[in-house]
């Protein structure tokens, strides 16, 4: 069952970021395809972390994370941060917004305060509330995960 729900899953496409926050003044990061737009009254993301992952410790202590939804261009810097380790950082460029880690040159930017943390299975489901926007160049086409790689999605010709 477990086998074939993945093989399900890797049919549907997802959209890519990376999801950023500070421990301090030291950045973290992973690359999430499980995230998604919650409410527009008040504005609302729900980002899905692994119940292990580090960063999930760091944004439960901070309340905070950025949301760097990365374009067509940015695959590389998705599988950096789809990694595992407590380095992914190195040699990668960043700057602070709203005070959180923001990617350069990512299709848009979002900074979230968390509002509620559910648990589901192996995961934890974060609520937060857009507290900064900025849609970047609508001209970028995004970065999608669709049968366990990265693409883009193509708009169809009527």
């Amino acid at each position: 069952m477990q086998q074939a729900f993945r093989d399900v899953m890797a049919a549907v496409a997802s959209p890519v970021a990376v999801v950023t926050a500070l421990d301090g003044s030291r950045p973290h990061g992973t690359t999430v395809s499980a995230f998604a737009s919650l409410s527009l009254t008040p504005p609302m993301v729900l980002v899905s972390l692994e119940e292990r992952s580090h960063l999930l410790a760091v944004i439960r202590r901070s309340g905070r994370f950025g949301l760097n939804v990365l374009g067509a261009h940015q695959a590389d810097l998705a599988s950096v941060f789809a990694r595992s380790g407590p380095d992914k950082f190195d040699g990668i460029g960043w700057s602070p917004s709203e005070e959180l880690p923001r990617l350069p040159d990512a299709a848009a930017w979002i900074a979230a305060e968390v509002a509620d943390c559910v648990e589901a299975g192996d995961h934890t489901v974060l609520l937060a509330r857009a507290t900064a926007v900025d849609p970047g160049e609508g001209s970028l086409r995004p970065l999608t995960y669709h049968r366990r790689s990265f693409g883009t999605h193509t708009p169809l010709a009527y």
